[in-house]
Protein backbone atom coordinates (compact mmCIF):
# COMPACT_ATOMS: atom_id res chain seq x y z
CA UNK A 1 0.00 0.00 0.00
CA UNK A 2 2.88 2.33 0.86
CA UNK A 3 4.45 1.81 -2.57
CA UNK A 4 1.10 2.38 -4.25
CA UNK A 5 0.60 5.61 -2.35
CA UNK A 6 4.11 6.71 -3.23
CA UNK A 7 3.44 6.07 -6.92
CA UNK A 8 0.23 8.06 -6.74
CA UNK A 9 2.07 10.95 -5.11
CA UNK A 10 4.79 10.81 -7.78
CA UNK A 11 2.20 10.69 -10.57
CA UNK A 12 0.31 13.57 -9.03
CA UNK A 13 3.51 15.55 -8.61
CA UNK A 14 4.44 14.83 -12.22
CA UNK A 15 1.01 15.96 -13.44
CA UNK A 16 1.28 19.12 -11.37
CA UNK A 17 4.70 19.82 -12.84
CA UNK A 18 3.44 19.16 -16.38
CA UNK A 19 0.41 21.33 -15.75
CA UNK A 20 2.66 24.04 -14.35
CA UNK A 21 4.92 23.88 -17.37
CA UNK A 22 1.92 23.98 -19.71
CA UNK A 23 0.48 26.91 -17.80
CA UNK A 24 3.76 28.77 -18.05
CA UNK A 25 3.90 28.03 -21.78
CA UNK A 26 0.31 29.21 -22.28
CA UNK A 27 0.94 32.40 -20.31
CA UNK A 28 4.16 32.97 -22.23
CA UNK A 29 2.35 32.41 -25.53
CA UNK A 30 -0.49 34.77 -24.59
CA UNK A 31 2.02 37.41 -23.49
CA UNK A 32 3.99 36.93 -26.68
CA UNK A 33 0.84 37.36 -28.79
CA UNK A 34 -0.20 40.40 -26.79
CA UNK A 35 3.14 42.17 -27.01
CA UNK A 36 3.47 41.19 -30.67
CA UNK A 37 0.08 42.78 -31.40
CA UNK A 38 1.14 45.84 -29.44
CA UNK A 39 4.38 46.04 -31.40
CA UNK A 40 2.51 45.69 -34.71
CA UNK A 41 -0.05 48.33 -33.68
CA UNK A 42 2.69 50.70 -32.54
CA UNK A 43 4.50 50.21 -35.83
CA UNK A 44 1.31 50.88 -37.79
CA UNK A 45 0.70 54.02 -35.75
CA UNK A 46 4.29 55.11 -36.34
CA UNK A 47 3.99 54.51 -40.08
CA UNK A 48 0.67 56.38 -40.25
CA UNK A 49 2.16 59.29 -38.34
CA UNK A 50 5.19 59.29 -40.62
CA UNK A 51 2.92 59.23 -43.68
CA UNK A 52 0.92 62.17 -42.31
CA UNK A 53 4.11 64.10 -41.58
CA UNK A 54 5.46 63.39 -45.06
CA UNK A 55 2.16 64.42 -46.65
CA UNK A 56 2.09 67.61 -44.57
CA UNK A 57 5.70 68.38 -45.51
CA UNK A 58 4.93 67.79 -49.19
CA UNK A 59 1.85 70.01 -49.01
CA UNK A 60 3.80 72.76 -47.25
CA UNK A 61 6.53 72.60 -49.89
CA UNK A 62 3.95 72.92 -52.67
CA UNK A 63 2.52 75.99 -50.95
CA UNK A 64 5.84 77.68 -50.19
CA UNK A 65 7.22 76.93 -53.68
CA UNK A 66 4.13 78.51 -55.23
CA UNK A 67 4.44 81.59 -53.03
CA UNK A 68 8.14 81.95 -53.87
CA UNK A 69 7.27 81.71 -57.57
CA UNK A 70 4.52 84.31 -57.69
CA UNK A 71 5.73 86.61 -54.91
CA UNK A 72 8.23 88.59 -57.01
CA UNK A 73 5.73 88.66 -59.92
CA UNK A 74 3.08 90.20 -57.68
CA UNK A 75 5.54 92.74 -56.31
CA UNK A 76 6.43 93.89 -59.80
CA UNK A 77 2.88 93.84 -61.18
CA UNK A 78 1.32 95.70 -58.25
CA UNK A 79 3.83 98.57 -58.32
CA UNK A 80 1.96 101.81 -58.83
CA UNK A 81 -1.48 100.18 -58.58
CA UNK A 82 -2.10 100.69 -54.83
CA UNK A 83 -2.86 96.99 -54.49
CA UNK A 84 -0.74 95.26 -51.85
CA UNK A 85 1.28 92.29 -53.15
CA UNK A 86 0.39 90.34 -49.99
CA UNK A 87 -3.28 90.56 -50.98
CA UNK A 88 -2.56 89.48 -54.55
CA UNK A 89 -0.46 86.52 -53.39
CA UNK A 90 -3.04 85.45 -50.81
CA UNK A 91 -5.82 85.68 -53.39
CA UNK A 92 -3.82 83.56 -55.83
CA UNK A 93 -3.11 80.98 -53.13
CA UNK A 94 -6.74 80.79 -52.08
CA UNK A 95 -8.37 80.89 -55.51
CA UNK A 96 -5.97 78.56 -57.32
CA UNK A 97 -5.28 76.22 -54.38
CA UNK A 98 -1.62 77.20 -54.53
CA UNK A 99 -1.47 76.62 -58.27
CA UNK A 100 -2.99 73.14 -58.05
CA UNK A 101 -6.38 73.89 -59.59
CA UNK A 102 -7.14 72.81 -63.14
CA UNK A 103 -7.78 76.43 -64.10
CA UNK A 104 -4.35 77.56 -62.93
CA UNK A 105 -2.38 74.53 -64.11
CA UNK A 106 -3.85 74.35 -67.62
CA UNK A 107 -4.83 77.95 -68.28
CA UNK A 108 -2.65 80.06 -65.91
CA UNK A 109 -5.79 81.66 -64.47
CA UNK A 110 -4.95 82.25 -60.81
CA UNK A 111 -7.96 84.33 -59.79
CA UNK A 112 -10.95 82.66 -61.42
CA UNK A 113 -11.33 85.50 -63.93
CA UNK A 114 -14.27 84.93 -66.26
CA UNK A 115 -14.57 85.84 -69.94
CA UNK A 116 -17.25 85.82 -72.64
CA UNK A 117 -14.76 85.56 -75.50
CA UNK A 118 -14.98 81.99 -76.85
CA UNK A 119 -11.54 82.35 -78.43
CA UNK A 120 -9.76 83.04 -75.15
CA UNK A 121 -11.86 81.20 -72.59
CA UNK A 122 -12.73 77.73 -71.33
CA UNK A 123 -15.97 76.51 -69.73
CA UNK A 124 -15.37 74.80 -66.36
CA UNK A 125 -17.26 73.96 -63.17
CA UNK A 126 -16.89 76.28 -60.21
CA UNK A 127 -18.41 76.84 -56.78
CA UNK A 128 -20.19 80.08 -55.91
CA UNK A 129 -21.83 81.27 -52.71
CA UNK A 130 -25.43 82.14 -53.57
CA UNK A 131 -28.34 82.80 -51.21
CA UNK A 132 -26.46 81.56 -48.16
CA UNK A 133 -25.10 78.32 -49.62
CA UNK A 134 -22.42 76.97 -51.96
CA UNK A 135 -23.56 75.77 -55.39
CA UNK A 136 -21.68 74.32 -58.38
CA UNK A 137 -22.16 76.14 -61.68
CA UNK A 138 -20.64 76.16 -65.15
CA UNK A 139 -18.78 79.30 -66.16
CA UNK A 140 -16.49 80.55 -68.92
CA UNK A 141 -13.01 81.41 -67.63
CA UNK A 142 -10.25 83.51 -69.19
CA UNK A 143 -7.16 81.75 -70.54
CA UNK A 144 -3.73 83.34 -69.93
CA UNK A 145 -0.37 82.46 -71.44
CA UNK A 146 1.47 82.79 -68.11
CA UNK A 147 1.14 83.55 -64.41
CA UNK A 148 2.58 86.98 -65.15
CA UNK A 149 -0.29 87.76 -67.53
CA UNK A 150 -2.85 86.62 -64.99
CA UNK A 151 -1.36 88.74 -62.19
CA UNK A 152 -0.97 91.79 -64.43
CA UNK A 153 -4.61 91.54 -65.52
CA UNK A 154 -5.58 91.20 -61.86
CA UNK A 155 -3.79 94.47 -61.02
CA UNK A 156 -5.41 96.29 -63.95
CA UNK A 157 -8.85 95.11 -62.84
CA UNK A 158 -8.54 96.92 -59.51
CA UNK A 159 -7.09 100.02 -61.13
CA UNK A 160 -9.62 100.28 -63.97
CA UNK A 161 -12.68 98.85 -62.23
CA UNK A 162 -15.39 96.89 -64.02
CA UNK A 163 -17.13 97.70 -67.30
CA UNK A 164 -20.18 98.81 -65.34
CA UNK A 165 -18.36 100.73 -62.58
CA UNK A 166 -14.86 102.14 -62.96
CA UNK A 167 -14.82 102.92 -59.23
CA UNK A 168 -15.85 99.40 -58.22
CA UNK A 169 -12.76 98.86 -56.06
CA UNK A 170 -12.26 102.36 -54.66
CA UNK A 171 -12.24 101.12 -51.05
CA UNK A 172 -9.68 98.43 -51.87
CA UNK A 173 -7.32 100.96 -53.45
CA UNK A 174 -7.83 103.43 -50.60
CA UNK A 175 -6.87 100.86 -47.95
CA UNK A 176 -3.28 101.10 -46.69
CA UNK A 177 -2.86 97.78 -44.86
CA UNK A 178 -3.65 94.19 -45.77
CA UNK A 179 -6.41 93.72 -43.19
CA UNK A 180 -8.37 96.75 -44.35
CA UNK A 181 -7.75 95.87 -47.99
CA UNK A 182 -8.92 92.29 -47.49
CA UNK A 183 -12.16 93.48 -45.89
CA UNK A 184 -12.64 96.06 -48.65
CA UNK A 185 -12.61 93.27 -51.24
CA UNK A 186 -15.83 91.99 -49.71
CA UNK A 187 -17.26 95.49 -49.28
CA UNK A 188 -16.60 96.29 -52.95
CA UNK A 189 -18.17 93.04 -54.14
CA UNK A 190 -15.09 91.22 -55.38
CA UNK A 191 -16.00 87.95 -53.64
CA UNK A 192 -19.28 86.25 -52.71
CA UNK A 193 -17.72 84.19 -49.89
CA UNK A 194 -18.58 85.91 -46.59
CA UNK A 195 -15.38 84.52 -45.04
CA UNK A 196 -13.18 85.69 -47.91
CA UNK A 197 -11.46 88.50 -45.98
CA UNK A 198 -10.63 86.37 -42.94
CA UNK A 199 -9.23 83.62 -45.19
CA UNK A 200 -6.90 86.10 -46.89
CA UNK A 201 -5.78 87.60 -43.59
CA UNK A 202 -5.07 84.15 -42.16
CA UNK A 203 -3.00 83.22 -45.22
CA UNK A 204 -1.02 86.45 -45.09
CA UNK A 205 -0.20 85.95 -41.42
CA UNK A 206 0.48 82.22 -41.74
CA UNK A 207 3.08 82.71 -44.48
CA UNK A 208 4.22 86.22 -43.52
CA UNK A 209 3.17 87.50 -46.95
CA UNK A 210 3.23 91.15 -45.87
CA UNK A 211 7.03 91.00 -46.30
CA UNK A 212 6.30 91.37 -50.02
CA UNK A 213 4.62 94.73 -49.33
CA UNK A 214 7.92 96.40 -48.42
Amino acid sequence: MARSGSRVKKTTLTLVKVFGVLLILVVAFVCFRYYRRQAINNELIRQEQLAREQAAAKELKIKTDFIKKIGPIAQKADQGFALLPSITIAQACLESNYGQSELSQKYNNLFGVKSNDPNTSKILSTKEYVNGKWITVKASFQIYDSYESSIQAHARLFQNGTTWNKDQYQHVLAAKDYKTQAKALVTDGYATDPDYASKLINLIEQFNLNKYDN
